[in-house]
């Protein structure tokens, strides 16, 4: 089974960026988190990275064709406004859970939208790093209820 996990902006700063919103565990650390993770459950997890819509889009559209069975995506500050990820997102039939590492629905009102929750199985917020394990699992589950069908 594969599964991606894309991260959106900003992301790769964990550890550095509103430590009292995000923890000080660095980007690293959650990779590390994340394969190990991987290995317990039997999967194989690509993590993708990045800054720029357009680059996140395209990784969404290469899930498509490159055997993705599951989207485990944080949009970031994407989440709340990018009508071009949310169709992205939609144009591809398999498990998407959107995961956020705070929880978007206690901080800034702008925050509490998410555009691109609607498109995907499932939202996961406020469990801090430990949310991705979590969706993780679930995505697994998803997949193999979905092979079971």
């Amino acid at each position: 089974m594969k599964l991606l996990i894309i991260n959106g902006p900003n992301i790769n700063f964990l550890g550095i960026r509103e430590k009292a919103v995000y923890g000080t565990q660095n980007y690293d650390d959650l990779l590390k988190m994340i394969e190990n993770k991987a290995q317990e459950l039997d999967i194989k997890v690509e993590v993708f990275q990045s800054n720029h819509e357009g680059a996140i889009i395209d990784r969404i559209q290469d899930a498509y064709f490159d055997g993705t069975e599951g989207i485990v995506i944080n949009p970031g500050a994407y989440t709340h406004y990018s009508y071009a990820i949310r169709d992205a997102l939609a144009s591809i039939q398999l498990p998407k859970i959107e995961i956020h590492i705070s929880d978007i629905m206690t901080r800034e009102a702008f925050r509490h939208v998410s555009v691109t929750a609607e498109v995907c199985n499932e939202q996961i917020k406020g469990l801090g790093l430990d949310g991705y394990l979590v969706a993780l699992e679930h995505c697994k589950a998803m997949v193999e209820q979905n092979a079971n069908k």
